[in-house]
């Protein structure tokens, strides 16, 4: 009886060692490089992206899985130096994958304060022996290829498989042509691939291949963007590894098998940025007489990157906004890495118990006023305990609030354009000061233009009454928020702003 017992517990833990998924022994893809295989964290900062970022859409990790390690601002020199690599030797095992780009930050000074990055050009033996003015340390340097090879034969020593990759083009264009590196880092990678004996990507030529069929124009603002010609965004970090699947597809290197034969790519969402208001900032149902900045904001945002919902309501009250559910509107649609522009006052001023009962009470304080209207009791609070109330709730469901005070009229008393410093500006300040947001007094920067122009040239803006602007007004309010917007350095919206000129 004994021995059946012991006999079934042997049988049972054969078939629970033969029929458990072995995820050990999955191989893994480890990808090294520069900011173009990797962009910072990799979470698209900026809308900037790198290829290693997306290269595992297309494998099958169920069978393979993926690290990317590479690291903006490195060459293939200091990816060493930092231990970068030495922590991807360490963990790599027989069967595993290292695919390898470098060259971006290879032609950097060899030896200065700053980066001390470059290495010599080249595949040889050439060395330079240097006082590393960045580390302090003693340090010889060696060429391009003596650090690509390297790696190649460490990998290998440990029975891994390596990939070179050249390096992505960057978006230049010389008579309607991408420039090739097929002279310079692109074609010493080619060269100590062929000299190790593995598997070679020639990704320059053949991004700037589909670049070109593409076109500038289309290129430009979609694959990358107009301030950077190095980083892809992610359709064009999605571009340079699906060009590397393919290469992979027709090689021999048994990376091939893991690739997905139908592979569903998912991009990230678009970032979006609510703009919430009055009549000043809104639509309008585009009246010519009465178009808010809000209308002509997008005109200043990569919209490729950032969708602008403009969500300002004419006649409406930080108090009215709220009893209508349009804030709850809004709020329910909000989500982490959202943005909320808010900009009220100019109704805030109207009567709190009578007439269109949208008033609010002054200030930024706590007290309170019942109002009675068609058998109704409403409790009414400040101006700054609604503003207050958006800046949380916005922040509670992870978006970023932006508070302005409101446009300027155009009311000249004394010659001056008449501000909201002590009143509606000043509470929005106090609001935004309170629940830690971001401050723009649009109402003081706007009137100091209007000031520097004129009566003669503001009156334009102007052609309905002294509150609503037309086209050219709007464009110019909503310009003067975008430089606004770009000048706060800890506001990420502010990376989304495009101001031609």
């Amino acid at each position: 009886m004994k021995s059946i017992k012991i006999l079934s517990v042997l049988c049972l833990t054969v078939l629970f060692f033969n029929f458990t998924p072995k995820q050990n022994n999955k191989p893994t893809v480890y990808t090294v490089g520069d900011s173009t295989v990797k962009n910072g964290r990799g979470d698209g900062s900026g809308g900037l992206w790198g290829w290693g970022d997306y290269i595992g859409q297309f494998l099958d990790t169920t069978k393979v899985k993926i690290e990317n390690h590479a690291l903006g601002g490195t060459s293939s020199r200091t990816f060493q130096d930092k231990g970068l690599w030495t922590a991807v030797l360490n963990k790599l095992k027989k069967g595993d994958y290292v695919l390898i780009q470098f060259g971006h930050n290879d032609d950097g000074p060899l030896n200065d304060t700053l980066r001390a990055r470059g290495t010599i050009k080249g595949i040889g033996n050439e060395t330079q022996k240097i006082d590393n003015m960045l580390t302090k340390k003693h340090e010889t340097v060696h060429t391009y290829g003596w650090y690509i090879q390297k790696v190649v034969q460490e990998a290998k020593s440990k029975g891994a498989i390596p990939i070179i990759c050249s390096p992505i083009p960057r978006n230049d264009w010389k008579e309607g042509k991408v420039p090739r590196n097929n002279k310079s880092y692109g074609l010493w990678a080619k060269q100590i691939a062929e000299k190790e004996k593995v598997t070679f990507i020639e990704l320059n030529d053949k991004m700037a291949l589909e670049m070109e069929k593409l076109g500038e124009a289309k290129v430009t603002g979609t694959y990358f963007y107009k301030k950077d010609h190095t980083h892809p965004s992610a359709k064009g970090a999605v571009l340079a590894a699906s060009l590397i699947i393919n290469e992979l597809k027709s090689s021999k290197n048994s990376l091939k098998n893991y690739i997905l034969k139908n592979p569903k790519i998912v991009l990230p969402a678009k970032k979006r940025v609510f703009l919430i208001g009055d009549s000043t900032m809104a639509n309008n149902g585009n009246n010519p007489n009465a178009v808010g900045w809000g209308v002509t904001f997008p005109k200043y945002c990569d919209t490729t990157r950032i969708e602008v919902i403009n969500k300002a309501r004419g006649g409406r009250s930080t108090r009215t906004y709220t009893k209508e559910g349009l804030w709850d509107e809004v709020k329910n649609q909000l989500k982490p890495g959202d943005f909320v522009m808010i900009q009220f006052g100019h109704n805030d001023t109207g009567a709190v118990d009578k007439e269109k009962f949208r008033g609010s009470l002054k200030g930024n304080g706590d007290e309170t006023q019942q109002v009675v209207r068609d058998s109704l009791t409403e409790t009414v609070h400040t101006f700054g305990w609604y503003m207050q109330k958006f800046i949380r709730e916005a922040k509670e469901k992870g978006a970023v609030p932006i508070v302005l005070s409101q446009t300027p009229r155009n009311e000249w008393p004394n010659d001056k354009v008449e501000r909201r410093t002590d009143t509606y500006g000043n509470w929005s300040k106090i609001a935004a000061e309170r629940e830690k947001a971001f401050y723009i007094d649009l109402n003081e920067i706007v009137a100091q233009k209007y000031e520097a122009l004129g009566k003669e040239k503001v009156k334009s803006f102007f052609p309905k009454d002294h509150t609503h602007t037309g086209a050219d007004g709007a464009a110019f309010n909503a310009l003067t928020a975008a430089e606004s917007l770009k000048k706060i350095k800890d506001c990420a919206l502010r990376e989304y702003i495009e101001i031609l000129k």
